[in-house]
């Protein structure tokens, strides 16, 4: 029986009385041990969870569900895994304290980055979601590209001073100087930054969007492209027209394809002494004409006003339909209308006139021109005629002869 144990004992050295990196045989099969049962178990955890995930996620019409089960099976790195697993099988070691903490650290990076992987995916996830929601454009794609742009510089600006903070360096002065820098570059590219984050307002907030037909200030045209920094114009006359899209925002945009019915506003003039019951069926008169338009809603006709010149008229009413040609035609119609209805009925059309009134003896200059000279009426008197040349000259051979 002593042989035996002594013969245990021998065997059992290697594994009792041998150190390796100061710690038995034994304690590294243990932590060898518990470090294969904890990779195995979240692996485990791993999979079955995101199989229940992917099993829910195919009855319900939700993209969490999506979402969370592409976290666990694809971004989920098993290098992860392993770090956890190696820090859990290093507390069954009898290690020294820098190395301890060599082993933290390295694990507290290693999940510093998984979490950044997970956020560098959600934010892929969530502003395609987003933007989506706005269309499937150009534009938008473009909106998108920046914005993602955006947001993964920010996010892996901030992990890389965590993960140098983890290091054990000192980041006060890193970041001090990154916010000076970041002044000085938002100073000198304002402009473009505007004309950046503009660009997503207008992919967000949809004022307009390509095939519109907008109004910006004296310029008219229809949209063909919105860019990160400009948005193109085509105008009617077939030029393009470049806008900043920072600028665009500050102006007053008309967008006349989002018309919901045209308004048409108009005016009619006639002579003065024109008889006061021709007058008096004037509106009724251009109001049937306009009602007998097809899409078209009549909403006043008045005497309006008594002109310098004319009997001014005005009239109103609106197209439910905001095609401009529909708009063109119908106006064109009613125009032929009331001149051949006025023809009819002896109604006349004012024009600008100006009257003249000469008192026999004197040529009287009217008083708006003379006030426009600087002076009173003017009255001219006739001068005498003179003889003519060839008259004169006949008179005076006469005379030589007799």
């Amino acid at each position: 029986m002593t042989g035996e144990m002594d013969l245990f004992a021998m065997a059992a050295a290697p594994f009792t009385r041998w150190p390796i990196l100061g710690n038995p045989a034994w304690r590294w099969l243990v932590a060898l041990g518990i470090a294969v049962a904890v990779l195995l178990l979240l692996l485990l955890l791993r999979d079955r969870l995101a199989s229940r995930l992917a099993h829910l996620a195919g009855r319900t019409a939700s993209a969490w569900d999506d979402f969370l089960v592409e976290l666990l099976q694809r971004r989920t790195g098993f290098l992860t895994l392993l770090a956890v697993a190696v820090w859990a099988g290093s507390h069954a070691l009898l290690i020294p304290e820098p190395v301890a903490f060599r082993i933290r650290q390295i694990t507290s990076i290693v999940l510093i980055l998984q979490v950044a992987l997970w956020a560098n995916y959600a934010i892929g996830f969530f502003l395609t979601r987003a933007f989506e929601a706005r269309g499937d454009d150009e534009e938008v794609a473009a909106a998108l590209a920046g914005a993602q742009l955006l947001s993964r510089v920010g996010l892996w600006t901030v992990v890389i001073l965590v993960v140098l903070r983890q290091l054990g360096m000192d980041i006060t002065a890193l970041v001090a100087g990154l916010g000076i820098a970041g002044i000085a570059v938002g100073l000198a590219l304002q402009n473009v930054l505007g004309d950046l984050f503009a660009s997503l307002s207008i992919v967000l907030d949809k004022p307009f969007v390509v095939g519109d037909f907008i109004v910006v200030d004296n310029f008219a045209g229809t949209v063909q492209h919105v860019g990160i920094k400009t948005t193109r114009v085509r105008a009617l006359t077939g030029e393009e027209i470049v806008f900043s899209n920072a600028d665009l925002l500050k102006s007053r945009v008309r967008n006349m394809k989002r018309m919901a019915e045209r308004r048409v506003e108009f005016r009619l003039g006639v002579p003065y002494g024109t008889p006061v019951e021709k007058l008096e069926r004037i509106p009724a008169m251009v109001r049937e004409i306009i009602e007998s338009q097809p899409q078209v809603r009549f909403d006043r006709g008045h005497f309006k006003q008594l002109g310098d010149s004319a009997l001014i008229f005005e009239f109103v009413y609106f197209v439910t339909d905001p095609d401009y040609l529909l708009y063109m035609d119908i106006q064109q119609a009613i125009n032929l209308a009331i001149y051949r209805r006025f023809g009819e009925d002896g109604i006349d059309f004012a024009f600008p006139t100006q009257t003249v009134h000469v008192v026999e003896g004197t040529e009287t200059i009217p008083a708006e021109a003379a006030r426009a000279e600087g002076q009173g009426p003017v009255r001219v008197q006739p001068q005498e005629q003179s003889e003519p040349e060839e008259q004169g000259q006949t008179r005076a051979r006469t005379q030589a002869e007799g």
